[in-house]
C-alpha cells in the first residue's frame, strides 16, 4: 500500500522524489490508515496534522495516521524510533503462522513535526502561507486504485475457494463410508447429503472466476472513462465492486470452514491445508472494507437508484434491471415444471423481481421516517439483505453472459451450463424466504427448483475430478495430503503423521516425571 498511495496522491515532484528511493528498498515504507478506536469510519479518525507557518511544517499529533502524510519511522543510520515515534507490531493474530506473516504494527505519533512538503498534494495543496487549494486533478480519479484493488480481491475469492474446493472434492471420491453389507463401502461424494453441500461451492469457484474476469473488463472501461474526465459510471462502478467485494470473501471464508467440515476429521489436520488457507483468507471479511459496512455502501446507492426513477433518469450497469421496475413488481414466474428453470430468462428474471422488489420496500418504509438517517439505522438489516439480492443477481448475469461466449472444448459449455444452474438454484433455495415472501416465486415454483438441483447433482457427479482438475493446481501450491492429485492420500497421512515433533521421541517428554508416578502410585500427598 506504501507505493500505490504515493503513486495514486503524490504529485509528479513527489513521486520522482519518493519513488525511486521506495523502488530501490532505500526506504521501506508501510501505509497506516486505521486506530484502535477506527476502523471503517476513516472520518472519524482523532489523528490530527496542524500546519505551522512558521516553520512551514506539519505537526502529526494521535495514535496513529491517516494515508495523507509521508512521516519518517525509523533512523536510516540504526533503524531506531525517531523522537516521538512509538511503533511496534500489534501482537498475534489468528492461525498458526497464517496472517501472522503480515506485519500489523502499532503506531503512535507525539507532536512530530515534518516539512509541509511531505504532505501527498495530487488531489489537494497547502501553500506556504497555510491556504488549501484543491488541485486540478480530479479526486474521482483514486477510485481507479480502489477498483483495481477490489477487482483482485475477488480474483483471489476465486482462487481460495477453488483451492478449498479441489482438496474437499477429491478427497471425497477417496474417502470411503459406510454402504450395502457385502459390498464395497460407498465413496462420500455419492452420498446426496455431501453433494448438496460441495457442488454449490464448486458453482461457485468458477461463478467467481467468471465474475472476477467481467471485473477486469470494468477496470478497464473505468480507467478510460477517468482518464477522458468521464465520471458517469462512477457511482454504480463503485457500489459495485465494493458488493462483489463483501458477497465473494464472505462466502469464501465460509465455503473454506464448509469444505474442512467436508473432509471430516482428517480436514482438521494441518497437513490437510485447509486450516491454514482459512486462517490466511479470513482477514478477506475485514481488510479493504468491512463487509457489511461495504453492503450498506451498496444499499445506500440502491435506495439512490430508486429515489431517482420517478424522474425518467434511466439506471446504467448492473441497475440497469430497475428501469424495469414498474413490470418486475408485477411480473410472475412462468415455471410448470423443473425443467424451466434451465432457461436462463427465468433465472434472471426471478433474481430481478426478487431484488428490485426488496430494495423498493426499503425504500417504502425510509420514506416512512422523518429522519432518514435514523431510518437507514433501524432498516440496516432488511438493506444488507437487499444489497446482497443485488450482488447475487450480478454474479447469476455474468456467469450466464459468459455461457454466451464461444467455450472451445468438448461438453466443456455443458458442464459450465450444469454448474451455472446449480449456483443459481442452490441461492435460490437457501433465499428462499426472500423470493418467496416478496412473490417473486411459488411455494410450488421453489419445490420444482429442488427437484431440478437435485438431477443437476446427478449431472455433474461424473465430471467432478474433472472440474477440479482443471483448476491445475500442483500438489505442492495446494499444501494438502488430502486433495493430492494421485489420491494416494492414506499413507502420505501416515507419512505425515510422523513429522510431528510430539514424535521424535518413543517416549514422551515428562512421562518420567509426571505420567510415571501417577501409574506407579508415587504421587505425594500435599501436607494443605
Amino acid at each position: 500500500m506504501f507505493i500505490p498511495a504515493i503513486k495514486g496522491q503524490g504529485t509528479e515532484e513527489q513521486q520522482k522524489k519518493w519513488l525511486p528511493m521506495a523502488y530501490r528498498m532505500q526506504i521501506i515504507g508501510c501505509y497506516a490508515q486505521t486506530e484502535l478506536g477506527h476502523g471503517s469510519n476513516v472520518q472519524g479518525l482523532e489523528t490530527t496534522a496542524t500546519f505551522d507557518p512558521e516553520t512551514d511544517e506539519f505537526i502529526i499529533n494521535s495514535p496513529t495516521l491517516t494515508s495523507s502524510f509521508i512521516v519518517q519511522l525509523r533512523s536510516l543510520d540504526d533503524h531506531l524510533p525517531l523522537p516521538g515515534i512509538t511503533v511496534g507490531d500489534i501482537g498475534m493474530k489468528f492461525g498458526n503462522g497464517a496472517y501472522n506473516t503480515m506485519d500489523n504494527g502499532v503506531l503512535r505519533f507525539d507532536h512530530v513535526r515534518i516539512p509541509r512538503d511531505q504532505m501527498l498534494m495530487r488531489v489537494l495543496q497547502v501553500t506556504r502561507e497555510g491556504t488549501i487549494l484543491q488541485s486540478d486533478v480530479p479526486r474521482q480519479l483514486l477510485y481507479g486504485t480502489m477498483v483495481y484493488v477490489r477487482k483482485t480481491i475477488v480474483d483471489d475469492a476465486s482462487s481460495a475457494l477453488s483451492r478449498a474446493v479441489c482438496i474437499a472434492t477429491r478427497y471425497s471420491v477417496v474417502r470411503r463410508q459406510f454402504g450395502s453389507q457385502n459390498r464395497r463401502e460407498t465413496q462420500v461424494i455419492d452420498y446426496r447429503t455431501q453433494q448438496s453441500r460441495l457442488f454449490p461451492l464448486l458453482a461457485s469457484a468458477y461463478a467467481f472466476r467468471f465474475v472476477g474476469e467481467w471485473l477486469n473488463w470494468l477496470y478497464t472501461d473505468v480507467t478510460k472513462r477517468l482518464q477522458a474526465n468521464d465520471f458517469s459510471t462512477l457511482p454504480e462502478a463503485h457500489a459495485c465492486t465494493s458488493g462483489l467485494k463483501s458477497l465473494t470473501t464472505s462466502v469464501t471464508a465460509d465455503a473454506i470452514e464448509e469444505c474442512r467440515k467436508l473432509c471430516g476429521g482428517h480436514g482438521y489436520l494441518c497437513s490437510s491445508g485447509l486450516p491454514e488457507l482459512f486462517a490466511v483468507y479470513v482477514p478477506a471479511c475485514t481488510y479493504e472494507g468491512d463487509n457489511i459496512v461495504l453492503l450498506l455502501q451498496v444499499a445506500r446507492f440502491l435506495m439512490k437508484t430508486v429515489a431517482q426513477l420517478p424522474s425518467g433518469k434511466l439506471p446504467v450497469g448492473t441497475t440497469a434491471y430497475m428501469g424495469r421496475v414498474e413490470h418486475l413488481l408485477q411480473c410472475s414466474c412462468d415455471v410448470k415444471k423443473a425443467e424451466d428453470w434451465l432457461k436462463p430468462s427465468v433465472i434472471v428474471e426471478a433474481f430481478e423481481a426478487r431484488s428490485a422488489r426488496m430494495s423498493v420496500a426499503c425504500a417504502k418504509r425510509l420514506s416512512e421516517f422523518s429522519n432518514s438517517e435514523e431510518g437507514f439505522m433501524e432498516l440496516s438489516s432488511d438493506l444488507v439483505s437487499a444489497a446482497v439480492a443485488h450482488c447475487q443477481l450480478i454474479v447469476v448475469s455474468k456467469f450466464f453472459e459468459k455461457l454466451q461466449q464461444d467455450i472451445p472444448g468438448e461438453g466443456v459449455k455443458q458442464q459450465l451450463e450444469v454448474l451455472c444452474g446449480i449456483y443459481a438454484l442452490s441461492l435460490l433455495a437457501k433465499h428462499l424466504g426472500d423470493f418467496l415472501s416478496t412473490g417473486s416465486i411459488a411455494p410450488k415454483q421453489g419445490s420444482l427448483a429442488n427437484d431440478l438441483l437435485r438431477s443437476l447433482y446427478s449431472q455433474v457427479r461424473p465430471n467432478a475430478v474433472a472440474l477440479v482438475d482443471a483448476f491445475n493446481y500442483t500438489d505442492h501450491f495446494l499444501g494438502s495430503v488430502l486433495g493430492r492429485y494421485d489420491g494416494n492420500v492414506y499413507p502420505k497421512l501416515y507419512e505425515e503423521a510422523w513429522k510431528d515433533p510430539l514424535n521424535e521421541t518413543v517416549v514422551p517428554d515428562g512421562y518420567h516425571d509426571y505420567i510415571r508416578p501417577l501409574l506407579k502410585q508415587q504421587v505425594r500427598t500435599s501436607r494443605l
